[in-house]
This record gives structure tokens, C-alpha cells and sequence, in this order.
């Protein structure tokens, strides 16, 4: 957006950028208001019409630990150390979660409100930023019910707990990179809604969750760190619950690398993208 002079009056002219750019950090703190109010709104919206509300942020995880807790943890036998099975996973369940709704909603922001895109000038990439960390409702409501398992099965958590926001902030971010990617290719290829839910699906059980990333074979796991998600879930398993061996410093230094080229690449392909939105979605 620039600025024009004529006469004694000044006009804002908004205009498309040129080459390659990424997010102007002071032009998103003007919209910061709008970016607070779209958060808000997408956490009203989003359990408005249903029948038990927020309690599906509960139901979900709980349910898919109840029957991997009888095919894996009875059935399979996978190993979880000192942990009761049920806390395992859900301890990893609690960032997952968050990380899959964030993902989902950030995908489909601009899809779902195309009205707002070609009606009013804003930064577009405020609206899947704000789908995406509106999921940290979701973080708080999970994560009570995570303290409430781990007083039922006697576990106290130790310090390391203080390092869950981080963990959280990661799963976050790593969201939001594959968000911008997916929800600027949503606006020119209407195949992304239908690849979305298979996505999520496979990056499931391509991350640690349901399973320790112990059973990866030692020589593939700085590979399996390019999974973000691989290091959130063991760190945030290890932050909540404790236990002997911290997270490798490597792994978390190879999956936060590649949150960064996500991230920046996202927002560069986004930005890109945006020059045409109003007019193709």
C-alpha cells in the first residue's frame, strides 16, 4: 500500500507488490486489532452450532487413546517404559491435537471467508495466522485434562515441565508454515480440501504419538526429524511426564530448521499468491 499526494489531500493507493517478499512485521502490528478480533471470532465460530461445544476438543483424543490403548498398548505391546499407556499417548496427543485442528483451520481460513478477501484490504495471511493460533484454546483445555490423568496415575510433574509453551509455540509455527503453503493452493486448486484429511491422517502415524520414536532405527532418525511434529511429541511427552533421556539436541536442532524453511518459504509463496486473491478465489 503506498501513498500518493493531490493537491492537499493524500490518498492511499493499494497496489499489488513485486518479486519476491515476505511479511512486513510493522504492517501487521497496524492490523493487530483485526488479527485479535479474527482469533476470537473463529473460536466463537467454531463450536457455535454444536451440540456439546468445546467438549469435542476432549471427546476426540480421548477416544482415539481408548482404542489404540487396546490395539497397542494390550494387542501390540509397544513400549512405553514406566508409562501407563493411556498416559503416553495422551501426553503426546495434547500437542498433536493442536497442531492437526491448527493445520486444518489454517487451510481452509481463506476458503471460508471469501466474502471478507474481496471485499475489504487487509494482510491476508492474518487469516490463517489467526486460525492457527486460535487452537491455543484447545491447548489449555487438553493440557487440564493431561495434569488431571497424571494426578489419577500418581505421576508429579518435575521442572521440565515450564517447557511446554515452547513445545506448543513449535507445533504451532510448524502449522502455520504448512497452512500458508496449503491454504494459498487452496485459492488455485480446490483439491486441497479433499487432500487435507489424508494429509493429517498419514502425518499421524508418521509421528510418535501412539509410539515411541525409539523403535526408528538409530540411522534414520535425524531423517524422521525433518518431521517437526517427531521432536514437539517426544520433547513435549518428556517436558510433561520426565524420564531418563532428554531429547537429542540434533533432532530438535534438524526439526526446528525445517519449521524455519517452512515457514519462510510459506510466507514467500503466500505472499506471492496474494497478488491474484481477491480475483481467482
Amino acid at each position: 500500500m503506498a501513498k500518493e499526494r493531490t493537491g492537499h489531500d493524500e490518498v492511499n493507493v493499494i497496489a499489488p507488490t513485486r518479486g519476491l517478499r515476505l511479511v512486513d512485521p510493522l504492517d501487521l502490528w497496524r492490523w493487530r486489532e483485526l488479527f485479535v478480533a479474527l482469533m476470537v471470532r473463529d473460536i466463537a465460530v467454531r463450536y457455535k452450532q454444536t451440540a456439546i461445544g468445546v467438549a469435542w476438543v476432549v471427546i476426540q483424543p480421548l477416544a482415539m487413546v481408548a482404542v489404540f490403548t487396546f490395539l497397542l498398548g494390550k494387542l501390540g505391546g509397544v513400549p512405553t517404559g514406566d508409562l501407563p499407556y493411556p498416559l503416553f499417548a495422551f501426553a503426546a496427543m495434547v500437542p498433536w491435537q493442536v497442531f492437526s485442528r491448527a493445520l486444518t483451520a489454517g487451510s481452509m481460513s481463506l476458503a471460508n471467508n471469501r466474502a471478507l478477501i474481496t471485499k475489504v484490504y487487509f494482510p491476508r495471511i492474518l487469516m490463517p495466522a489467526a486460525a492457527v493460533f486460535g487452537g491455543a484454546i484447545d491447548f489449555v483445555i487438553t493440557f487440564v485434562i493431561l495434569i488431571l490423568m497424571m494426578m489419577w496415575f500418581g505421576f508429579v510433574p518435575g521442572p521440565e515441565i515450564v517447557l511446554t509453551p515452547l513445545l506448543l509455540l513449535l507445533a504451532l509455527l510448524t502449522s502455520l508454515g504448512v497452512a500458508l503453503w496449503l491454504s494459498a493452493l487452496n485459492v488455485l486448486y480446490r483439491d486441497v480440501q479433499f487432500v487435507l484429511p489424508f494429509l493429517a491422517q498419514i502425518w499421524l502415524f508418521l509421528t510418535p504419538v501412539l509410539y515411541p520414536a525409539s523403535v526408528i532405527p538409530e540411522k534414520w532418525r535425524l531423517l524422521y526429524a525433518m518431521n517437526p511434529m517427531v521432536t514437539v511429541t517426544e520433547s513435549f511427552r518428556w517436558a510433561a511426564l520426565g524420564g531418563a533421556t532428554a531429547p537429542d539436541p540434533l533432532m530438535l536442532a534438524v526439526s526446528t530448521g525445517t519449521v524455519l524453511i517452512v515457514l519462510l518459504s510459506g510466507m514467500a509463496y503466500f505472499r506471492n499468491v496474494e497478488r491474484e486473491m481477491a480475483d481467482t478465489i
